[in-house]
């Protein structure tokens, strides 16, 4: 099920699940199994892709984050794979990988803090996607007593790094599956200054409990974001992905009275949405969808 297509601009790409492959199965079958969250960026004719792989509550939550390589989108070859432990974090979410103007490659990890619902984002720095190494890990986004901070989306564009982070308040207990997405620049993509809310909930609507933008794409004076919502703190984990617009990367307003696109299964998830454009000018789809069993697989399409 889709939005109207008439009323989003020719900019707005629509995900169709009937038209995409598995790139990434879960590491079991069943609720609470997933693996998604994906960061994907093409480099002289590959793509790596980087994603997150998670099992229940009380057996592991995010336990490790891999980084992979693929010739052709579809099918890949690990090359790395980071556990929790290495980091110093009860759980993982979505990484970012980022190569920057100079060659050096990025990989932006959400850990998430011991005993608390606290999160921060840790930054590897490397020569090669394969070449990541744990043991130089670095806070770049530490959060606070107040916020919690992860799922960071990075562009670099003008001579500028931009970032779009999932916040989360900590201070009451009950609320902290709440979410907002801030936005922050950088000059050199590790020290950051933030810039308050770029996208909010909509109060009586499918996102009215959280927004966690998932990508962004410059198209011209107009910004298109993809994003995920819920409605309710019972919809936490099962987002699905909507849409929104603005010209100025601070300022971001969801389009749309439902969904953009759901999946055809249970809950409907669909969600960490992440495009990556290629030389030929096309651009692949990749995203974290529920499947029959309530586990999430990556999937991959070619638009």
């Amino acid at each position: 099920m889709i939005i109207d297509e008439d009323s989003i601009g020719s900019e707005v790409l629509v995900p169709r699940p009937d038209r995409s492959v598995v790139a990434v199965s879960p590491p079991g079958d069943g609720p609470g199994y997933w693996a998604g969250a994906p960061s994907a960026v093409e480099w002289d004719g590959d793509i790596y892709l980087t994603y997150r792989l998670r099992r229940p509550l009380g057996m592991g939550r995010g336990y490790a984050v891999v980084v992979a390589r693929s010739g052709d989108g579809e099918h890949f070859e690990t090359l790395l794979t980071i556990a929790k432990e290495e980091v110093g974090a009860e759980s993982l979410e979505r990484p970012a990988l980022t190569r920057t103007p100079e060659g050096v490659w990025r990989l932006y990890l959400s850990c998430g803090t011991y005993g608390t619902r606290h999160w921060r984002v840790e930054l590897i720095e490397a020569a090669s996607p394969s070449e990541f190494d744990a043991s130089q890990i670095q806070v770049t986004l530490p959060g606070d007593t107040k916020t919690a901070v992860k799922d960071p989306v990075i562009v670099h564009r003008d001579g500028l790094w931009h970032l779009w982070a999932s916040c989360h308040p900590l201070e009451n207990p009950a609320e902290t599956d709440r979410m907002v997405t801030d936005h922050a620049t950088s000059a050199d993509g590790r020290d950051w200054t933030w810039h308050g809310t770029a996208l909010g909930v909509r109060s009586g609507e499918w996102d009215a409990r959280g927004v966690r933008i998932s990508a962004v794409q410059f198209a011209g004076d107009k910004i298109v974001a993809y994003y995920d919502g819920r409605a309710t703190a019972e919809e936490n984990y099962e987002e699905r992905t909507g849409v929104a617009v603005g010209s100025e990367p601070t300022t971001l307003t969801a389009i749309g009275a439902r969904p953009l696109v759901l999946s055809p299964y249970g809950s409907g998830s669909l969600r960490y949405l992440n495009v990556v454009s290629l030389p030929d000018g096309g651009r692949r789809l990749y995203y974290e969808m529920t499947r029959a069993d309530q586990a999430h697989e990556l999937r991959t399409e070619l638009v």
